[in-house]
């Protein structure tokens, strides 16, 4: 991986755990939330899609349109997953869990349906991050109690999320050449039109979370479209294999912010666990 590469990753992580401290302070925003920061992304980045379009007259046939929807579709899924989370969980299991599982989700898929052989360091990565799952849990209480359960399903059903994206849209700005900008852009204008008919069902709790969170939707809207364009710009001439398990340091950073800035429990425990995380993240990569 070059320096630039590791860089706008880098750079990308403290901008993802950033934006997700500020959606876990909207946890109860919901449809709402989601849509108010697509929206006034879709606004925000307007212009440099503009540019884009004049500048390099992209090619955008059915293939490329489908890679353009789907992934409004996948983000949407993902985000309001992502949100129902942190509705009934903490900062520091929801987002590690989120984060941690992709990796190993893709790397369990490969061995069912392709048939992939991990080396002995890869399936240590893998056991690694379940076992790191546990002890983020508490253990028996995810197997014997509620308030452990519901943060962790959603934690992973995002983590499924994020590892279908992932692979969708490296494919789409890799092999179709389509740009990072215009597909984010594309992203957030297809997210936010989606929902555009649940939001006018529910004018008034959107005008309740602008009242409520209006610093919240602003630096998300600002912050999720610009770490997700320096992770394609990475994607562009950087496999894959390298930049999802650089973009998990962003793991360590979430846990540290839920545990400083939500003054959220067992800080030491689950910075460790989001320790482990990281570094099984790595052994599947290396492995």
């Amino acid at each position: 991986m070059t320096g630039m590469a590791l860089g706008l990753i880098l750079t990308a992580a403290v901008f993802h755990a950033t934006w997700n401290l500020l959606a876990k302070r909207a946890g109860s925003g919901g449809v709402a939330f989601v849509w108010l920061f697509a929206t006034l992304s879709t606004l925000i980045y307007a212009p440099l899609v503009g540019g884009v379009l004049a500048l390099e007259r992209p090619h955008i046939g059915p293939v490329e349109l489908l890679f353009l929807v789907g992934t409004a579709v996948l983000h949407m899924a993902y985000f309001l997953t992502l949100q129902q989370g942190y509705r009934v969980g903490d900062l520091s299991i929801v987002y590690p869990l989120a984060r941690g599982t992709g990796p190993m989700l893709s790397t369990l898929f490969a061995i069912l349906v392709f048939g992939e052989r991990p080396t002995p360091l890869a399936l240590a990565g893998a056991a690694l991050i379940i076992g790191s799952i546990f002890v983020l849990t508490s253990g028996h209480s995810f197997v014997f109690g509620s308030a452990a359960r519901a943060p962790a399903v959603f934690g992973v059903l995002t983590g499924s999320l994020i590892a279908s994206y992932t692979l969708w849209d490296k494919h789409a700005v890799s092999a179709l050449l389509i740009h990072p900008i215009l597909l984010d852009w594309c992203n957030n204008f297809g997210r936010a039109l989606l929902l555009t008919p649940i939001a006018l069902r529910r004018w008034q709790n959107v005008q309740r979370e602008w009242r409520e969170h209006r610093i919240e939707v602003v630096g998300v809207a600002l912050m999720v479209p610009l770490a997700y364009i320096l992770v394609l710009t990475a994607l562009k001439f950087t496999p894959v294999s390298y930049v999802a398990p650089a973009r998990e340091i962003s793991i360590l950073i979430g846990a540290v912010m839920g545990a400083r800035f939500l003054q959220e429990g067992n800080a030491r425990r689950r910075i460790g666990a989001a320790g482990g995380m990281v570094v099984g993240v790595i052994a599947l990569a290396l492995g």
